[in-house]
């Protein structure tokens, strides 16, 4: 994908008290994301089978094991990638991951 709107976003998240195991990870789906070629739903899917898609091209991706959610919102045509949500499964659980 060519452009990756917030990488701000996920370095906040990993700089909370806590929550730097999830760093590496962050780091890693980044760079993954950011070479990737993703068409569509099914091309995230065929890379990261836990992945969620949640409608309104909305993917939920499991970090740490499932520890953390990171929340994006993808436009394949013109491959940006936007950075809704990084948290705990309780912070996921109080928001509605299709609008954020």
């Amino acid at each position: 994908m060519k452009n990756i709107v917030a990488l701000k976003t996920l370095k906040t998240h990993w700089e909370k008290s806590g929550r730097s195991d999830s760093e590496g990870p962050l780091k890693s789906w980044y760079q993954e994301a950011k070479l990737a070629n993703w068409k569509n739903p099914n091309d995230v899917k065929a890379q990261y089978k836990s992945a969620s898609i949640v409608g309104n091209n909305r993917i939920v991706f499991n970090i740490c094991g499932n520890k953390y959610r990171l929340v994006v919102k993808v436009n394949y045509v013109t491959e940006w990638i936007f950075i809704r949500f990084v948290g705990t499964h309780k912070e996921y659980d109080a928001i509605d991951v299709t609008t954020i």
